[in-house]
């Protein structure tokens, strides 16, 4: 893991520094994210709850804005079933990928991409009349963009603006509990690594020699920048029994074992306590 961190003294300057570190990490992804991402099978059960849960919450035609979209998958998804998405991203490439994706599908009127940081929300317009405008039925966030916003409250505060009364978030987070990672690694003598996530504040994640700076969160203590707009109105564990997708060449070695420990994340993933733990937590709020 790459643990070079900006040694400014000024908390803005240093918020800057870091913020750049993690656009940097993801622009150097960009080009082949889909390859290791795009293929994984637990990836992939995870953003399948993700889809289910916004089909389910909004009606076509709905206006939703993606925190993070990344390369666009779950975008251009939405887009698919007949949803409109403002697609944000605050890594430049993958934005350029999410446009791509887009125009490949015919989509450009459905999907439409900017170069916006969750940190930079401010920047969507409320009521102008154009057509990516707010405010927006819902907002959406898979595969923790979140977890690397400097300040979660803001972020809230933002969307609360955008979000009409009535709409939802929906988003993935990276949770602080995830009994895999801390058993993967305390089998193999990583002490340090196994605890990573109970760290306080910002985190130096290394991805590809760059650096990612990462909050890891309970689901209530998240929830808590958003009680103030926001109703909490469900919240679940994502791979829990599971194991996190970076451990995929272990569930490929015998998937029907995996798929019977899935049923249990199925199942039991939405109970009191467990739904506390797992690699991610899924998180719907409801506007006041």
């Amino acid at each position: 893991m790459e643990m070079s961190s900006p040694h400014q003294a000024d908390p803005a300057a240093l918020d800057e520094a870091r913020l750049l570190d993690t656009q940097r990490a993801f622009d150097s992804v960009a080009a082949d994210y889909d390859g290791p991402r795009g293929n994984n099978e637990l990836i992939q059960r995870m953003r399948l709850t993700l889809w289910d849960t916004v089909q389910r919450l909004f009606e076509p035609g709905s206006r939703l804005v993606d925190l993070g979209c990344g390369t666009g998958i779950d975008a251009v998804e939405f887009g698919q079933r007949g949803f409109r998405v403002l697609a944000t991203d605050w890594s430049p490439r993958m934005v350029e990928r999410t446009r791509e994706r887009a125009a490949a599908a015919g989509l450009e009127g459905e999907v439409h991409a900017a170069h916006i940081g969750v940190q930079q929300l401010e920047r969507i317009a409320d009521g102008s009349g154009e057509r990516f405008d707010g405010p927006f039925d819902g907002m959406y966030s898979n595969f923790g963009p979140l977890n690397c916003a400097l300040d979660l409250p803001a972020v809230a505060a933002e969307c609360a603006r955008l979000v009409r009364p009535g709409g939802a978030l929906v988003f993935s987070v990276i949770g602080r509990i995830c009994p895999w990672e801390v058993a993967h690694y305390l089998r193999r003598g990583r002490f340090r690594r196994a605890t990573v996530r109970a760290a306080r504040g910002a985190t130096a994640v290394g991805m590809n020699r760059h650096t990612i700076w990462t909050r890891y969160y309970l689901p209530r203590e998240f929830y808590r920048a958003f009680a103030d707009d926001f109703a909490l109105e469900d919240y679940r564990a994502l791979s829990l029994f599971m194991p996190p997708p970076y451990l995929v060449e272990r569930y490929r070695r015998n998937p029907a074992r995996y798929e019977r420990l899935g049923l249990l994340d199925d199942r039991w993933g939405a109970l009191p306590l467990l739904r506390d733990m797992g690699d991610h937590f899924l998180i719907v709020m409801r506007r006041r």
